[in-house]
């Protein structure tokens, strides 16, 4: 497609974006920019996204960003959608596009969607179908959302098989998730470590992001009883759940060490983490994409994901990554010492180095592959 053609598109764009926090708002930041110059986007976040007493969080907004975005909706409140469709349609747009990531936005994003004519095109961009923790009405709510939309962006073959589950007659396009950039360069990793007063001959284990029951941190907890003195495990996240359950079994570990950070991480800070680690732990119990491999694979830091998911699927054993067959701290612990051992992080970074090297479009790219498809789809309806 012409990329004069391209930049006629005119999108009305709806997502958490700053000055909310969080793996949404960064991507849809990110998003958001790679768009422009391609297309006319407006972009537009919410008022409120959660009620207070739903978030566990600390706060639901990033101390290190402004609000750049205007905020035209609360997610829970009906009074405001109204007004939001104003906001929305003064754009006059062609396209109508949200992110998607849990059940709770169903019945607003529904609301807006109908509220648009049919020569406006709907184009869903879904992270997640399938909540972690699942409730019974999920799947009417996923239900009454999908049939809003023309047409769907996933960033998994696992969330579009999750999606035609649904929708059998679903348009869909799987576009992986780029890597990130905006938490700067690696640091050295002599200071990195220091920072953290950590040794520097020490294999450091990073658990990164949101701590919540299906990312599997208590079994990579379990697993460092398997582990000599040598290695650490560097915790960083904010906790959402049971708080006392992880420092119980933080507290029963009788070998290795572990470092605590269970607070939300502001950009400005990530990057010591990362540049800390040897190997960044996923070892989740389910999931389907993950914003936290592509940070790493930013920093150009290894993965050990499981095979639970979709995390999985643009990894090659040894070459870019790591994969777990069976998740249990035995079998965690017994890969984590295989991949230390004969060179084999070595190879990985550099193949990571080289992939970075290679795609340092990324968000363009997609950018691009998003708006060929929503294009081709629109001319089709």
């Amino acid at each position: 497609m012409e990329s004069s053609k391209i930049t006629q598109i005119k999108i009305a764009f709806l997502s958490a974006l700053p000055p909310f926090r969080g793996g949404i708002s960064s991507f849809s930041h990110l998003l958001v920019k790679a768009l422009k110059g391609k297309s006319l986007i407006e972009a537009f976040t919410f008022k409120k996204q959660y009620p207070d007493f739903l978030f566990p969080g600390e706060s639901q907004f990033s101390k290190s960003q402004e609000a750049s975005f205007p905020r035209i909706v609360t997610s829970y409140n009906p009074l405001t959608y109204v007004q939001a469709v104003r906001k929305l349609k003064s754009s006059k747009p062609d396209v109508f596009v949200v992110n998607y990531w849990m059940p709770f936005f169903a019945p607003m994003y529904a609301f807006l969607a109908r509220r648009f004519s049919n020569s406006v095109f709907k184009v869903a961009l879904i992270h997640n179908l399938i909540p972690h923790e699942e409730r019974f009405f999920d799947g009417f709510l996923n239900k009454l959302f999908l049939k809003n939309f023309d047409a769907f962006v996933v960033l998994s073959e696992k969330v579009n098989k999750d999606l035609l589950s649904y929708r059998p007659d679903a348009i869909s396009k799987v576009i992986p998730h780029p890597t990130y950039a905006q938490f700067g360069a690696r640091k050295d990793f002599q200071l990195a470590r220091e920072y953290f007063s950590i040794e520097k001959d020490a294999k450091v284990l990073l658990f990164f992001g949101l701590i919540r029951d299906y990312k599997g941190l208590d079994i990579l907890i379990d697993a460092m009883d398997f582990l000599d003195e040598r290695y650490v495990l560097l915790i960083a996240g904010e906790i959402y759940g049971d708080k006392k359950k992880y420092l119980k079994a933080i507290k029963a570990i009788k070998k290795g060490k572990v470092i605590l950070h269970d607070h939300f991480i502001e950009d400005e800070n990530v990057s010591n983490y990362f540049s800390a680690a040897d190997c960044c732990v996923l070892p989740y119990k389910s999931g389907t994409q993950s914003g936290i491999q592509a940070i790493a694979a930013s920093f150009e830091v290894p993965v050990l994901v499981s095979k639970n998911g979709g995390l999985h699927e643009s990894i090659t054993d040894g070459k870019n990554g790591f994969t777990l067959e069976e998740l249990n701290p035995r079998s965690l612990s017994d890969k984590i010492q295989n991949i230390f051992s004969g060179g084999k992080l070595q190879v990985v970074k550099e193949e990571l180095l080289v992939q970075n090297d290679s795609k340092l479009d990324q968000w363009s790219r997609f950018a691009d592959d998003f708006l060929h498809f929503i294009s081709l789809e629109k001319c089709k309806k």
